[in-house]
């Protein structure tokens, strides 16, 4: 009924269990990106929204491990439950916290927006991310939206993050999709809460999880992901799409982790 419960789900260690025998009941977690075909988001806006909706869902009130009754429910005398979200949130965190992401626009977005989840928009993107479930019982809805073609234009190569921000560091060294980028800074953003404190981490919720995307130069890469398990947390994909398995993807650090000075960039990666 605390944060402190909602964090410490979020902020432990990942991935312990392994696959089902069944991949109809692999868990994942649908982020589907608007993207209209004649007015598309820039591209660090659109991973912004997907990164901080998947988090803001994982934070989310209604992943609560218990709740209690709502006094005007005839029910009311009931003993406390978890919250709608605590299950489906808490069985996928055991797993291996597979994220997928979909397009959407026009009336499919609209549609999107009636299955259990949380829409954020930055600058002038939105993304919506889907509480987890079993890939084989996805909502038609959402099934029926497009894995690939998610590609938009814009760059990632300059920051004006302040200094007390999470930033998200994409690997220069990588060429992924934005597709694929999306789920990969959903990844960074959601291990992250563990950079903070557990009061840090409820003001930065509160905030509305504020992020940055950015492409560093391979030095300032090198000196995060050297950083890993200290000061910063290394997203390491399993290497099912578009990269080799183990890839470090993003580093996420807290903006304080280096000088703003030290934030040289190259050009980003396609996607």
């Amino acid at each position: 009924m605390t944060f402190a419960d909602r964090y410490r789900l979020v902020s432990r260690r990942h991935g312990g269990a392994p696959d089902p025998v069944d991949p109809s009941r692999v868990l994942a977690m649908p982020i589907v990106l608007r993207i209209e075909k004649g007015d598309p988001p820039p591209r660090r806006d659109l991973l912004t929204a997907a990164a901080r909706a998947s988090v803001l869902l994982c934070l989310d009130d209604r992943v609560d491990p218990v709740t209690a009754p709502d006094p005007a429910d005839a029910d009311a005398d009931a003993a406390p439950r978890p919250g709608p979200w605590h299950d489906p949130v808490a069985d996928w965190c055991e797993a291996r916290i597979r994220k997928i992401s979909r397009r959407a626009r026009g009336a499919h977005w609209i549609a999107a927006q009636e299955v259990d989840g949380l829409t954020v928009t930055s600058g002038a993107a939105q993304a919506r991310a889907i509480v987890p479930g079993p890939v084989g019982d996805l909502d038609r809805r959402i099934a029926r939206l497009q894995i690939g073609g998610t590609d938009v234009e814009g760059d990632l190569d300059s920051v004006t993050a302040d200094i007390e921000d999470l930033v998200l560091w994409v690997n220069p060294g990588l060429d992924m999709t934005v597709g694929k980028l999306a789920a990969q800074v959903g990844h960074g953003a959601m291990l992250a809460a563990a950079l903070y404190p557990v009061d840090d981490c409820e003001t930065w919720w509160r905030a509305g999880c504020p992020l940055t995307v950015a492409v560093p130069t391979p030095e300032v890469f090198a000196r995060a992901l050297d950083a890993d398990g200290r000061d910063t947390i290394a997203v390491r994909d399993a290497g099912f799409t578009e990269v080799e398995p183990g890839s470090v993807t993003v580093v996420a650090a807290r903006g304080a982790f280096m000088p703003i000075a030290d934030r040289g960039h190259t050009s980003s990666p396609r996607g």
